[in-house]
């Protein structure tokens, strides 16, 4: 195993590592995320269920409720957006993570591996050999006597 290769392997497993620990993260704040949506949906059916309870038949108190359901229903909203953008970016940290990385080490090492190829090909004697009597013009003997 050359070490291109060796550093294609472990470049990969910290890849796959740092992969890892993104996605339980991810999973994590997904969950958190989940929790709250249902703590604000327990929280609406309380404050329904007090407000029914002490029929507050007073203008003020109903534009207050009016106003806090609003606002629970924007954080509603914004709860369903977090959400699907978290969604989204595993999609997209799972293609991210893997494609482009992956392909650029794979590109890399086999680069190297031309490289180091090309230099050891180079470094043989045999083929640094210059043949200076064609160079100058003078034929090798074989080629003489096949003229004459």
């Amino acid at each position: 195993m050359t070490a291109a290769e060796l550093v294609v392997i472990l470049a990969a497993v910290l890849l796959s590592l740092g992969f890892a620990a993104l996605i339980v993260v991810l999973l994590r704040v997904l969950d958190t995320v989940r929790d709250l949506r249902k703590e604000v949906t327990d929280l609406r059916g309380e404050t329904r269920m007090l407000v029914d309870d002490l029929r507050i038949s007073t203008d003020d108190a109903r534009d207050t409720v009016d106003e806090a359901r609003q606002d629970l229903e924007r954080f509603d909203r914004v709860l369903g957006s977090a959400e699907a953008i978290g969604d989204a970016v595993g999609a997209t940290v799972t293609r991210g993570a893997f494609s482009s990385p992956s392909i650029k080490a794979a590109g890399l090492a086999r680069g190297a591996s031309r490289t180091v190829a090309r230099l050891r090909r180079k470094s043989r004697p045999e083929q640094n050999i210059i043949d200076v009597r064609r160079q100058a013009g003078e034929l090798p003997s074989e080629a003489r006597r096949k003229r004459a």
